[in-house]
């Protein structure tokens, strides 16, 4: 784990990677520590873009920030957990699309309490009004082109 010292001389784009590192392994280490299917972070970020939602595949690879192999890998994981169920889409033989079970949902909503704790923690050690500024700040636009 990093300490403070070494995150103060880090530049801000090393900072922000440090920090969503630490957040996303504490969230799967409360999942993890506690349930017997065990979650990847992978695992977690398709299944909050799929959400409420039936999604193709090629959709889902082209909205997440890991690669195809990855996608596909993490996906054939929920699907034998029994999280996700992959269906044929009509009119197209090649392309799959995904959606939670319902016990995928129920795993995603639990984790989402998790996370609501994890962000109490957080106010309770920044306050509320930085976590508030933080959540405004990572919202705006920030005129970065991919």
């Amino acid at each position: 784990m990093i300490t403070n010292q070494e995150l103060q001389d880090l530049d801000l784009f090393d900072i922000l990677s440090e920090r969503h590192g630490i957040i996303r392994t504490k969230i799967e280490s409360m999942w993890n520590d506690t349930h017997d299917v065990h979650m990847s972070s992978s695992e977690w970020y398709i299944m909050a873009k799929v959400y409420q939602h039936k999604c193709n595949i090629s959709t889902i690879t082209k909205s997440v920030t890991i690669s195809r192999q990855a996608v596909h890998k993490s996906i054939k994981q929920l699907h034998q957990k029994g999280l996700v169920d992959i269906q044929d889409v009509e009119g197209n033989k090649k392309e799959k699309a995904i959606q939670l079970t319902a016990l995928g949902e129920e795993y995603f909503l639990e984790v989402t309490r998790q996370k609501k704790m994890l962000e109490q923690h957080l106010i309770e050690s920044i306050g509320l009004d930085n976590v508030n500024k933080l959540r405004d700040i990572l919202k705006m636009d920030w005129d970065i082109q991919n």
